[in-house]
């Protein structure tokens, strides 16, 4: 659907830096529904965030970033190791550590959905990737090891 930017209206959604969606000030509590505009969110050519469902299409305003990173789980499946990302709309997200950057504040981030939208890590999912990092002193950085491979988390303000 070809929608020029100046002819999207306004959802009247909000997205705090939390991942909580608001409806009028209002939170969205309604799990289902909240996922079904995540399954639905795309970015416009501008660079903002609209919900495009049948032939209805409105922006929505977002605080930092869409996606929250709640949970890290690190596994083995016997080749390779592998890190998943639990989001705060319950999908499981395959890391790109090369996608890590550390942004304003100390706050890690990383891409998530075959690269589409940035996720911001909770406060509790940063401490858990935290336990996977290592410090590299010839360089003074910070990397994740992953199958025989370092990630350095670069800084990045946006």
């Amino acid at each position: 659907m070809a929608i020029e930017n100046q002819d999207i209206p306004p959802c009247n959604i909000r997205v705090d830096k939390d991942g909580v969606w608001y409806y009028n000030g209002a939170e969205m509590f309604r799990k289902e529904i909240v996922n079904l505009f995540y399954e639905n969110l795309r970015r416009d050519d501008s660079g903002r965030y609209i919900i495009e469902m049948a032939n209805d299409c409105c922006y929505i305003e977002v605080e930092d970033v869409p996606f929250v990173v709640k949970t890290v789980l690190r596994s083995h499946n016997g080749e390779s190791d592998r890190i998943e990302l639990l989001l705060n709309n319950s999908d499981l997200d395959l890391l790109d550590p090369n996608s890590l950057r550390v942004g304003d504040g100390n706050v890690l981030y990383c891409s998530v959905k075959n690269g589409a939208f940035e996720a911001r890590f909770s406060r509790a999912s940063y401490y858990q990737i935290a336990e996977y990092a290592e410090y590299d002193h010839e360089t003074d950085s910070y990397y994740i090891a992953l199958n025989n491979q370092k990630y350095y988390l670069r800084e990045s303000r946006l």
